[in-house]
């Protein structure tokens, strides 16, 4: 009978997430608490909560202050040379611009919110593209990859998910998979290359106008067209608008208008470029230029100690996050409206992390989950017990493509890792495994920033579709294959 109302609470759980009947948070909450009164243990509902709340407060702590300690950076400036270096680095070689176009998603992903780093980087290399005549549906490919490569850092989401759901130390699941991961990022580096080798061979190489690489970050150099720029435009299938939500309006609230018709905002602090688009503001109010380097500084060192794991994570950021606003904001109006600026990521963050707690105590608290892994072993043949690490990792692509991260973390990776354990393989292997399908994860229909990533580059979700699924999955397939053979899953 349990095994039965688990795997009909998972289905309806997925079903009403994917379907969009219930915001996460809701599902997370209410269709456990009502399985549980079916398993005739409502009564417990309160114990399993509390006892959930309890393990999950680290995960809930470290997300809520890793987001404000990276949205600070970005407001004081901290990653504007980065942008600007990598303009100055691309000029007008389409094969530079592409691998640009990876190095800078990869590193301004370390904020762990892909909404922010496409806008980003969408702002800066979009006009280039733009000038040139190359394919955006290339830009947006390459971008995609590479952030959800970034997207299993411990604040950024899958982690803290598999984290939260299995009750293991994010960083225990993280630090080990440093290697394979820095190879699906050798992966993605090396096909941005080969792309820009292509489109390279396709447009031609042009020159850049003297010192006008030079420009304020966010905002790309002007070009004079090359013949075959609308042509080629064309070709690419990127003339027209992509649906999908516009990118969040900025502080000010009005939408810019850019190249194409469709009136999108950029980040807060965006300043329009002369193509109507979106970049950071090179003047505005949170720049901090005289404390850069104590800003790098401290980035480095939290990064150091996360990864040495001197202190948990969660007491890392908090430290960070606390130390960042009182040097760079002293006066306390300052320092609550940078806190208020990052609310919303870090309230629905959290809310998702302590709603879970309701899921994931109801699926082990009731005996849920054991029986189902119960069901699930016999049905395993007994040659692939051992290998659950392997299946887990080849499983991570498909269903989290075609489901929520929430769907798969909070409601198939559970039962894996009970099944796994029946057989002697640990869950910290099983957690590691479920992370190497991310690659693919940020090009989901499911996933809210790839809509932004799109509608802004203006180009069909189809057309981006075909093209970036195919390197996504073998990003994937590296990043398995290398854990693997480092011993790692």
């Amino acid at each position: 009978m349990l095994t039965i109302l688990g795997f009909a609470m998972i289905a309806t759980f997925l079903v009403l997430i994917m379907l969009k009947k219930m915001s996460p948070i809701a599902a997370l909450v209410l269709i456990p608490a009502l399985f549980c009164v079916f398993a005739g243990k409502g009564a417990h509902l309160g114990d399993y909560v509390i006892d959930g709340v309890g393990k999950l407060a680290p995960t809930a702590a470290m997300l809520m202050f890793a987001i404000v300690y990276f949205g600070v950076m970005i407001d004081v400036g901290l990653f504007d040379p980065i942008v600007r270096g990598i303009l100055r680095f691309c000029k007008a070689d389409p094969m530079r611009v592409v691998v640009g176009t990876a190095v800078l998603a990869a590193i301004v992903s370390l904020d762990g919110d892909g909404s922010t780093t496409f806008m980003i980087t969408v702002s800066a290399m979009y006009p280039l593209y733009k000038r040139l005549g190359l394919s955006l549906v290339v830009m947006t490919g390459v971008a995609a990859t590479a952030n959800g490569v970034m997207n299993t850092l411990p604040w950024g989401g899958p982690t803290a998910r598999a984290a939260t759901a299995l009750k293991l130390d994010a960083g225990d699941i993280f630090v080990p998979m440093i290697p394979a991961l820095a190879m699906g990022l050798v992966c993605v580096f090396v096909l941005a290359y080969v792309l820009g080798v292509k489109e390279r061979r396709r447009v031609g190489l042009l020159v850049m106008p003297e010192d006008d690489a030079a420009t304020a970050t966010g905002t790309a150099t002007v070009l004079e067209h090359a013949p075959e720029t609308e042509s080629a435009l064309v070709a690419a299938g990127t003339g027209t608008s992509a649906a999908g939500p516009a990118a969040p309006a900025g502080p000010a609230g009005t939408p810019a208008t850019a190249t194409g018709g469709s009136e999108l905002a950029g980040p807060a602090g965006a300043a329009a470029s002369e193509d109507g688009f979106q970049g950071l503001d090179p003047h505005r109010a949170t720049l901090r230029p005289r404390l850069y380097w104590f800003n790098a500084g401290i980035t480095i060192a939290l990064l150091t100690a996360m990864i040495m794991e001197l202190l948990p994570i969660p007491v890392l950021f908090l430290l960070g996050a606390a130390l960042a606003l009182t040097v760079n904001f002293p006066h306390m109006p300052d320092q609550k409206a940078r806190i208020a600026a990052h609310a919303d990521n870090v309230l629905n963050v959290a809310g998702m992390v302590f709603a879970a707690a309701v899921f994931t105590g109801v699926l082990s608290g009731t005996g849920m989950v054991k029986h189902m892994a119960d069901w699930l072993v016999g049905a395993i043949p007994e040659g692939m017990g051992p290998h659950m690490a392997l299946v887990t990792g080849l499983l991570s692509l498909p269903l989290t493509y075609f489901m929520s991260n929430d769907g798969f973390y909070f409601g198939v990776l559970p039962v894996l890792a009970e099944a796994g354990a029946a057989h002697g393989v640990s869950p910290l292997e099983i957690a590691r495994a479920s992370l190497v399908g991310q690659a693919l994860h940020m090009s989901s229909p499911l996933v809210p920033a790839v809509y932004v990533l799109v509608g802004m580059a203006k180009v069909e979700f189809g057309d981006h579709t075909r093209f970036t699924v195919k390197w996504a999955a073998l990003t994937s397939l590296v990043v398995l294959a290398a854990g693997m053979l480092f011993g790692i899953i």
